[in-house]
């Protein structure tokens, strides 16, 4: 299938063309037909699958077609992060190009008082997070009523963040007879589903990549270690590689992310610390310099594995274990992104153990593991895990064929 075969006008293929979009991704083929239809979407795709455009280009599509004559918005974008908003404004302006299209940006990190004068002047396309939209909306600054587009976006982690009870109070602001289309990393469980009941009709129901599987474009790797020092080198072993030109490297906790970004910066290595408690104007600062390869290892907390826009990734590092199997798929979603390739590698010590436990058991196979010349683990208990699960079966990306002739 290409662009062509889904009936875009001639402005948005241009557009793609000048991006350098070859061909639709799976999700994009998916959805862009439902969504161009009117009918509500529930996708799921993991990071990295191209399911910003998915909503975007029929967003676009509609106002091509149906230009707003209103000074009100038509289109509603919502994102859990500040972060992922403006990636999302970021790929409007692109795809946009050729057309006129007013977008406005409405999130917290910034004043207030300067965003409601910001946020009055006429837009067709709102992308907001929805704690300060919800603010301006209920001091009546911005008015919603005549949405007919609703696009949520990695609602899972909406609802990891508590923002379920503001986006239904936002929505509840609208007209009723609006087009809805939710997005997920994983539309397993149940939080995601009754989130969907309340927001969706009859909807169509699309699944790119389940929670446990990941695209074979991404090398995973374990490399056991007896403690810190022994972490630490393999660590600088990993990013001091030629096969390295990029890392992002992740750790659970502040406090460790900025400990190990001195330890890099001591070994002259250009690294920096990436977390929560930055304002907006120093997360842009430090993004921009890591995309353009002033810094070669940004060390962050999970902060980092959704929503900022990094891309050209060649490695991503745990040096902390995440806690959670959905953490560690949207981690290491950060490489390998679009035709690359990427290594995600993971360091493990005693105490991590039971998070990679949790880890293979969410991924339905074991992780190989290697060793580096010299930096062979000394307990014994790592040379048994390792030596076993050295000859385990490499891990098997379990397709949906695969699940269908097994049951």
């Amino acid at each position: 299938m290409t662009f062509n075969d889904l009936m875009l006008d001639d402005k948005l293929l241009d557009a793609l063309t000048s991006i350098k979009f070859a061909s639709p991704t799976e999700i994009q083929q998916a959805t862009i037909p439902f969504i161009l239809e009117g009918k509500d979407v529930l996708a799921g795709a993991a990071t990295g699958t191209g399911k910003t455009a998915a909503f975007v280009l029929p967003a676009l599509q509609q106002l091509i077609d149906e230009p707003n004559n209103s000074p009100d918005p038509k289109i509603l974008i919502l994102a859990p992060t500040r972060e992922l908003a403006f990636q999302i404004q970021h790929v409007v302006t692109q795809l946009a190009k050729n057309i006129k299209v007013n977008t406005a940006i409405v999130t917290g990190g910034f004043s207030q008082a300067k965003q409601a004068n910001y946020a009055q002047q006429a837009c067709d396309i709102i992308i907001a997070t929805p704690g300060r939209l919800l603010n301006l909306v209920a001091d009546e600054i911005i008015d919603l009523s005549e949405i007919e587009m609703v696009v949520i976006d990695e609602a899972d982690r909406m609802l990891d963040m508590g923002q379920g009870p503001d986006v239904l109070a936002l929505l509840a602001t609208i007209s009723d007879g609006f087009q809805a289309c939710l997005f997920s990393a994983t539309l397993a469980g149940s939080g995601v589903e009754i989130f969907a009941e309340e927001l969706l009709h009859d909807a169509e129901i699309i699944q790119i990549n389940a929670a446990n599987e990941k695209s074979q474009q991404v090398s995973q790797t374990i490399y056991y270690a007896d403690n810190k020092e022994h972490k630490q080198a393999l660590l600088l072993a990993t990013i001091t590689n030629e096969s390295c030109s990029s890392a992002l490297v992740f750790c659970n906790k502040r406090e460790r992310a900025e400990e190990l970004t001195d330890w890099l910066q001591s070994r002259n290595i250009s690294a920096q610390v990436m977390h929560g408690d930055f304002d907006q104007a120093v997360r842009r600062d430090k993004t921009r310099k890591f995309r353009i390869g002033q810094v070669k290892v940004m060390v962050a907390t999970d902060v980092a594995a959704r929503g900022l826009d990094l891309t050209n990734i060649s490695h991503v590092i745990n040096y902390d274990i995440p806690f959670k199997g959905e953490i560690y798929i949207h981690r290491i979603g950060r490489t390998g992104r679009g035709e690359q390739t990427g290594a995600a590698i993971n360091l493990v010590e005693h105490h991590d153990l039971k998070n990679l436990e949790r880890i293979e058991y969410h991924l339905e196979t074991k992780l190989p593991v290697a060793r580096i010349k010299g930096l062979e683990p000394k307990s014994k208990k790592n040379k048994a895990k390792s030596k076993s699960k050295k000859n385990a079966e490499k891990p098997r990306y379990i397709s949906k064929k695969d699940r269908a002739s097994s049951e």
